[in-house]
């Protein structure tokens, strides 16, 4: 994130925007917007691109905060979400919807900065758990990948699988490639011809 957080701010309440507003100002240099009409939510959260959003609502309904989570990108930036009141399940609803901060008894100024550094924290570790299940998977598929194409070497060469290893890295040095791109397009042309 840049050095000035950019935060939108959704609160159809035009007063109780402006004590968010004076609040988040007495927190910090932020580059706020205030969006107080929900419908189009995702269009215009898209259009402001901010580093986090900070939604307000009195009582949501379980549709109402799926909307809005998904709406203001909860797997591109922090989502902090103030509720007055909560029925049972909505703050399991909204956190699997991917708000990183969901508080109920609404927002008080003197709460709002470290909720919204602890939804920022939040984000992030689980951004770098996405990241990591995805290398993770990644790997694990081209591990898959090569162990095939090794296997087809060793059937067709008659060698074993270190010689087969071998054969597809010698490949891939002399081609700049990878292993994984190597044994890929094996597979792929052996697919091809049988």
């Amino acid at each position: 994130m840049s050095s000035r957080v950019s935060i939108v701010v959704v609160e159809p309440d035009r007063d109780k925007a402006l004590q968010i507003v004076d609040s988040l100002r007495q927190a910090g240099d932020f580059d706020l917007h205030v969006i107080a009409e929900p419908t189009g939510l995702a269009r215009q959260v898209k259009m402001h691109n901010p580093d986090v959003v900070l939604i307000d609502i009195e009582n949501p309904s379980r549709d109402m905060l799926e909307e809005l989570a998904l709406a203001s990108g909860p797997l591109e930036r922090p989502v902090a979400m103030f509720v007055d009141r909560s029925e049972e399940g909505l703050s399991r609803a909204a956190i699997e919807a991917g708000v990183s901060a969901y508080v109920v008894d609404g927002m008080r100024p003197q709460r709002i900065k470290p909720i919204l550094d602890a939804a920022i924290a939040r984000f992030r570790m689980f951004q770098r758990m996405r990241t990591e299940l995805a290398e993770t998977k990644r790997a694990l598929e081209e591990r898959k990948v090569i162990d095939r194409a090794k296997g087809m070497l060793m059937k067709a060469r008659g060698i074993d699988e270190d010689a087969a290893y071998a054969l597809l890295r010698k490949t891939a040095m002399d081609q700049g490639r990878r292993v994984a791109d190597v044994a890929q397009a094996l597979v792929t042309a052996a697919g091809l011809l049988g």
